[in-house]
């Protein structure tokens, strides 16, 4: 089933029988996996309601949805909002278990500084936000790639046998539209900061591919639900809480995460 009718299931069914339609019999051999969640904020769930503790977990992010619909053996989070790949090495990795069957990730983004770029953008010029996003590009294409390979190199040897899917980042803004409302962004920045986004991705997939894990990319699920969309999968500038800013919400993780990673781990 392609993701598009997964969603239009989705629409229409719980989380649960969407993902029975979709995964099909691996769902029923899910009690024989043992999943552990890594990475940042948009494996955290930050954006969805529920949020907790001081990774800002919630049961509502698209790793607590995924473990409650397919019932594997076990499931081990160990996300955490504002991590980056030293972080997935150091403070993560060490508490994967070697014997784990399903391993997800999104890393990257903190690394590549998007949050503060996009935070730039929201307040300068034009020529003010596009600086910042070639900024960002170039340093993304000089550093990112040994950051990545080290850290999947670091999971792939503490997990010798899991799949390890790696889910990429969509991108952030709806661009059919010139205006955004009173407080949007301009048509120009936000072309700007998807141009940036998929850099982002593409390196990502180049280097998850090269590590051997499965890469599933998340911009055609949120292709036309991006910030400034009439049915956003993502949070805008909030206020409370602030890091709600800028993250799927909870649609975004129902309808754009899980799939993605349904479909991964349940290939036609």
């Amino acid at each position: 089933m392609s993701r598009r009718l997964t969603l239009l299931g989705c629409l229409v069914t719980t989380t649960v029988l969407c993902l029975g339609v979709a995964a099909g019999p691996a769902t029923a051999a899910s009690a024989d996996v043992d999943y552990v969640a890594l990475g940042d904020s948009y494996s955290s769930g930050v954006g969805a309601p529920g949020q907790r503790g001081l990774c800002f977990q919630s049961p509502n992010g698209y790793p607590g949805q995924f473990a409650n619909a397919t019932r594997p053996r076990s499931f081990t989070n160990l996300t955490c909002g504002g991590a980056v790949t030293g972080d997935v090495r150091n403070l993560q990795v060490p508490f994967l278990s070697s014997g784990a069957d399903l391993i997800s990730l999104t890393i990257g983004g903190n690394d590549a500084g998007f949050a503060p770029t996009v935070l730039s953008c929201q307040v300068s010029s034009n020529e003010a936000c596009a600086a910042k996003v070639a900024q960002a590009r170039a340093d993304i294409e000089a550093t990112l790639p040994a950051k990545l390979d080290a850290t999947y190199q670091a999971i792939r040897a503490k997990a010798r046998n899991a799949t390890v899917v790696v889910l990429g980042y969509p991108l952030l803004f709806d661009t059919s539209s010139a205006s955004c409302g009173l407080a949007g962004m301009s048509l120009t920045k936000r072309r700007a900061l998807n141009g940036g986004a998929d850099v982002l991705d593409n390196l990502i997939r180049e280097h998850a591919a090269a590590a051997g894990f499965l890469f599933s990319d998340v911009r055609d699920e949120f292709a036309g639900h991006g910030i400034c969309a009439a049915t956003p999968y993502l949070n805008g500038l909030t206020v409370l809480p602030p890091q709600n800013s800028f993250h799927p919400n909870q649609s975004g993780y129902t309808f754009g995460y899980l799939p993605a990673l349904v479909e991964a781990t349940n290939p036609a």
